[in-house]
């Protein structure tokens, strides 16, 4: 469990530190664009990797810690986006002004809360905000339905020894 904490520690202190600067150049945010659409893209393929080993009665990709992780990386990978999304383009989310911000509408967008502080106001956003609904509905979901069946099944064998 410690494991997880701070790896998951890790994965949150990198999201606060990745430079996000308005004075950087075009290239520069077409980069860290690419990097996050291929990273998102990573976790959605490395979920339905793993649901396709589970479904043949394979359990031989990631581990139930690395598919937590995964899972994790997803959603704060979105948080970045969000984030960018608000930093560069003015008046695409309303009150969305911090990186904890963009953290707070990636998590509420996720458990389906959506408390309306912070929402989406133009079109790009609005697309993003479509894009992450999407990825929780499908890899998120499919995720933790996985997970929940491993962890129950981790714990039936440490009954059963």
């Amino acid at each position: 469990m410690w494991r997880l904490t701070w790896h998951l520690a890790l994965i949150i202190g990198a999201y606060y530190v990745v430079p996000l600067g308005e004075d950087q150049p075009g290239w520069l945010r077409a980069l860290r664009t690419a990097a996050v659409l291929a990273g998102i893209a990573l976790v959605a393929r490395s979920v339905a990797r793993e649901v396709r080993r589970d479904s043949a009665g394979e359990r031989s990709g990631l581990t139930t810690f690395g598919l937590a992780l995964v899972t994790v990386t997803g959603v704060v990978l979105f948080a970045l986006a969000d984030y960018s999304v608000a930093s560069w383009r003015e008046g695409e989310f309303a009150g969305l002004e911090t990186r904890t911000d963009g953290l707070y509408f990636a998590v509420s967008t996720l458990a389906t809360v959506g408390f309306g502080d912070v929402h989406a106001q133009g079109q790009l956003a609005r697309g993003l905000v479509l894009a992450q609904m999407v990825f929780n509905l499908v890899v998120v979901a499919s995720a933790a339905a996985l997970l929940a069946r491993r962890f129950r099944e981790d714990q039936a064998r440490r009954r059963a020894r």
